[in-house]
């Protein structure tokens, strides 16, 4: 089974610091090439992941940051969000959880490392929750 997903930006940030391949945000995002996980983005999402990816404190390659970046483009689903009226603990998060919400009738997940910043919903999961549901599937 395929799943969508807004992929929050520090699930990727993850996935790129990390030096294991068996991490949850390493499988999770090598769910996308799979064909497991389609990413939902807008133009918001794919700037911000741009600009936090770039920032020195990182220091991730513009070749990895390309590849990433290129990945979710060419898998995901770009989509273009209704406004939800959703107050947020941090509203700069808003653009992610409006976009799973536009494809909540196709079971989208929101993939974040900070769920305490988005209201608890069974659909707001953590990369080794996703990769929990992914497993169930294909078992």
């Amino acid at each position: 089974m395929r799943y969508y997903a807004v992929f929050d930006t520090n699930v990727l940030i993850s996935s790129l610091l990390t030096k294991r391949t068996d991490t949850a945000t390493a499988k999770v995002v090598d769910a996308i090439s799979l064909g497991d996980i389609i990413p939902l983005y807008n133009q918001e999402i794919l700037e911000e992941y741009d600009e936090v990816l770039h920032r020195a404190k990182f220091s991730f390659s513009e070749q990895r940051i390309r590849q990433l970046l290129q990945m979710i483009r060419q898998f995901g689903l770009a989509v273009n969000p209704t406004p939800t009226g959703e107050i947020l603990v941090d509203m700069n998060d808003l653009v992610f959880y409006e976009i799973v919400m536009e494809k909540r009738n196709d079971d989208a997940y929101l993939i974040t490392g900070n769920t305490r910043h988005f209201p608890k919903r069974d659909f707001i999961v953590t990369p080794s929750e996703m990769m929990e549901i992914l497993r169930r599937d294909h078992i």
